[in-house]
């Protein structure tokens, strides 16, 4: 069986790492405490193909403790234990380093096995995740453990490993590949930050190549045949869901239509249509509102169509509606209004309905207070009179201020002049 590309170039030292260099630049912490020869617990958490398990692994090899290596999604808890059954024997005299890959995939039961041992330092704990460790993983674990974020490789890191595994094919095959300029930066492109994935492409697509001036050579044409849509990070129960569709609505609450434009499409070509939609029309409601009141219909009548028509046609409503939204002045007074009276309610300042309001049209014989005293708003002069509508214990709040908006400020202009001429 042949060995991956990936794996066969796997560094195997810090200097051969790709990208990273906000840890492994000389100089930065996180280098320098590796170099001592310290190894505290850690946690890598990024996404994949950036080279966590490649630097966990150097720093595992380099430590000089027995290494032990578990993925979370085989590792059963008597792997574990079987791991902490070597403590104290002379095997692990320098100590017990365990490499724990994907550690969300382990339940909260598994991840408290490794506790106790870690907080007395017998086994020294370094981990990866895809996902944000600070919802997977378990608070009392994560507390004994610094995380580092390990960031997308840029275009030029991918360059980088690209033309060191050309070399390498090169020096296996004992040929003289050649790869084009433009194939090498598409791919650095393409790959979406996945050195993994890109190398993956650059296998693939050597297997084909085809000779050129007496040499195989990888074209540009090629290169797009074998990543098309690998550029795509997106996993719908992921971090990446939520940056996305948070990037999505950032952009149209800020008026961006381009970038707006941009997540939409991503979701889309994801084929995430549920989330599209939703988020349009959230935000037709949160950030547009009062501001221009008639884009909620609209809004939904592009949602509706896109559901009726489905991808790729949905593409065409949800953009004319994203432009919209985007494009549409802004206000958020109802939202803020509606969440300061939740927060009110949720901190217990509420009271009765007053009695003017309550569903009451006779008091009975013995009350000391005949009548309602319900005053109806449209038998009087411009459908308004003056009468207290919150419970006493808040009935001076104000929730709503009126936006600086046009639409606001003719609200605002309307309601100043009847009441301020209006009297019981």
């Amino acid at each position: 069986m042949q060995e991956p590309l990936a794996q066969q170039l796997r560094p195997q030292s810090l200097e051969e790492v790709c990208g990273q260099q906000h840890l492994l630049a000389q100089g930065c912490v996180f280098r320098r405490t590796i170099e001592s020869g310290r190894v505290p617990n850690m946690i890598f958490y990024g996404p994949s193909g950036v080279g966590k398990t490649t630097v966990a692994r150097i720093i595992a090899q380099n430590s000089g403790m027995r290494l032990h290596k578990l993925n979370g999604t085989t590792a059963s808890t008597g792997d574990i234990k079987a791991v902490l059954s070597e403590i104290g024997t002379l095997a692990s005299a320098g100590g017990i380093l365990l490499y724990l890959d994907e550690i969300q995939y382990l339940n909260k039961k598994q991840q408290q096995t490794l506790l106790e041992c870690i907080e007395d330092g017998s086994v020294t704990l370094i981990a990866s995740t895809t996902e944000n460790p600070y919802f997977y993983i378990y608070n009392a674990l994560l507390s004994r453990c610094t995380v580092f974020e390990f960031k997308p490789l840029a275009p030029a890191d991918i360059r980088q490993g690209l033309c060191r595994a050309l070399e390498k094919l090169n020096q296996q095959q004992g040929s003289d590949l050649q790869m084009e300029e433009e194939a090498l930066d598409y791919l650095a492109q393409a790959c979406g930050g996945d050195m993994r994935k890109a190398l993956g492409c650059l296998e693939f697509a050597a297997t084909a190549a085809q000779v050129q001036d007496g040499a195989p050579c990888i074209t540009l044409d090629m290169i797009k045949q074998v990543s098309r849509r690998t550029a795509m990070r997106y996993d719908r129960e992921g971090d990446d869901h939520y940056d996305i569709v948070s990037a999505y609505q950032k952009s149209m609450r800020g008026s961006d239509p381009d970038a707006a434009l941009h997540y939409l499409a991503r979701l889309l070509e994801a084929g995430d249509l549920v989330s599209a939609c939703r988020r349009l029309m959230v935000c037709a409601c949160e950030d547009v509102g009062l501001a221009y009141p008639q884009i909620i219909p609209i809004v939904k009548a592009a949602v509706d169509a896109a559901n009726m028509l489905g991808l790729p046609e949905a593409r065409i409503p949800l953009a004319d509606a994203v432009v919209l939204v985007a494009t549409s002045p802004k206000s958020n007074t109802a939202y803020m209004g509606i969440n300061q009276a939740m927060a009110d309610l949720k901190r217990g300042r509420s009271g009765p309905v007053p009695r003017q309001l309550q569903n009451k049209h006779f008091d009975g014989e013995d009350a000391l207070v005949k009548g309602q005293n319900y005053k109806y708003a449209h038998g009087y002069e411009n459908g308004w009179v003056e009468q207290q509508y919150l419970p006493d214990a808040i009935k001076d709040v104000v929730y709503y201020q009126y936006g600086k908006n046009k639409n606001e400020q003719a609200a605002k202009a309307y309601w100043d002049r009847i009441k301020g001429k209006t009297t019981d």
